[in-house]
């Protein structure tokens, strides 16, 4: 049986490598295959920190994370280019994979992927949802994702200030 997979867009990676957690995300959802998209991935490497971070990562954690290819069939490169007109690159290459291959979305980027995400009967994780699940699974306490929070923000990065465990997440997979 194939497992389910989740496209990472840049922030949610961005956020894991800022807390010094990226490992959480496999932990979190260990049955799942994890997919960065070449235009993901293009993105990371613009920056000397990120790319050194994303290339070493991709090896040490090659079981559970693959860079993919991102080749829409025709139906779908209309929708991407459509998309790519009012946002980046990776987050309209994610949307348009997960819509074409029922895969989920990892964006935090809620203002520019949930009304597509939506209309197309795709399901998607942010960063606090991948946080909400490591806490109920045990692999992070609730001060652990507190800390995770401010580390990310103290890095540059805006996650919003919540307590974990009052936190609705947005999908269950």
């Amino acid at each position: 049986m194939e497992k389910t997979k989740i496209l990472l867009d840049s922030d949610v990676v961005i956020h894991f490598m800022k807390a010094g957690c990226f490992s959480v995300l496999f932990q979190t959802f260990p049955n799942h295959q994890y997919l960065i998209l070449d235009v993901v991935y293009d993105e990371l490497r613009k920056h000397p920190a990120t790319k050194a971070f994303i290339d070493k990562n991709l090896y040490f954690f090659s079981n559970h994370i693959k860079a993919e290819t991102f080749a829409p069939k025709a139906e779908y490169k209309k929708e991407y280019f459509k998309l790519q007109s009012t946002l980046g690159r990776g987050e309209s290459a994610c949307m348009v994979y997960c819509w074409e291959h029922n895969d989920v979305l990892g964006s935090s980027n809620l203002r520019d992927i949930k009304s597509f995400c939506a209309a197309h009967g795709i399901t998607y994780l942010t960063t606090l949802d991948f946080l909400y699940h490591a806490y109920t699974k045990g692999i992070l306490t609730k001060e652990a994702c507190t800390e995770y929070i401010e580390q990310v923000n103290a890095n540059g990065s805006r996650l919003p200030i919540v307590e974990i465990d009052h936190y609705v997440p947005n999908a269950v997979i």
